[in-house]
């Protein structure tokens, strides 16, 4: 079996928070991100939806890799603040942009940090959050004279199923389940099935809340 990942809060969905400072807009973004592909496509989409904003700064945290950018604003004063804040929050997989409009007063090295770090802080300060806790995929194969079996199995569990692939004696499916869950449904479905049911364990594929 695979490492088993730690629980994690993460956002619940898309959050915005604006603050103006200093005639300056700044429009802080943040979003769920659980690769850093999905990281950056949020901050390609923030760029081509205000393309004529001063500046993009961004961070995001996912476990252990991290990444920001101050997009022209001077070194560590724009996306360190805004990882500093992800990290402060406590939150994880988060993905945060803050765009800004420059409104034609100088804030400072000082006054940088203050506006990012604490926009994106803001920001995250007020989103809707929730607990993820991964879970353990397991590939399940049965006939087709105990898919009732499996299905009643699943019923009494808080499992999530995948997308089912049938051949010509039975059907195939991914099940997501707490790890706790996994010794004892293994062996309520292989006693039920009398040992017909093959069980995989393809370990954590992600999370799951």
């Amino acid at each position: 079996m695979t490492e088993r990942p730690a629980p994690f809060t993460t956002l619940e969905r898309p959050h915005r928070h604006d603050a103006v400072i200093e005639n300056s807009e700044f429009l802080a973004f943040a979003e769920r991100a659980d690769t850093p592909e999905v990281a950056l496509a949020q901050l390609a989409a923030l760029r081509a939806r205000y393309p004529d904003a001063t500046h993009h700064c961004w961070a995001y945290r996912i476990g252990a890799v991290y990444r920001f950018g101050d997009d022209g604003e001077p070194g560590g004063t724009a996306g360190a603040p805004i990882l500093r804040a992800i990290e402060g929050q406590g939150v994880d997989h988060v993905m945060v942009v803050v765009v800004r409009y420059y409104g034609g007063v100088k804030l400072g090295t000082g006054g940088l940090v203050r506006a990012y770090g604490g926009t994106a802080a803001e920001c995250l300060r007020t989103a809707p959050q929730v607990q993820v806790r991964p879970r353990l995929t397991v590939r399940v194969s049965v006939g087709f004279e105990h898919l009732s079996t499996l299905y009643h199995h699943l019923g009494t569990l808080d499992t999530a199923r995948g997308e089912e692939t049938y051949t010509a004696g039975g059907v195939t499916v991914p099940v997501h389940l707490f790890p706790e869950d996994a010794a004892a449904f293994t062996q309520a479905l292989t006693d039920a099935t009398r040992g017909a049911a093959i069980l995989e364990d393809l370990g954590f594929a992600g999370g799951d809340v």
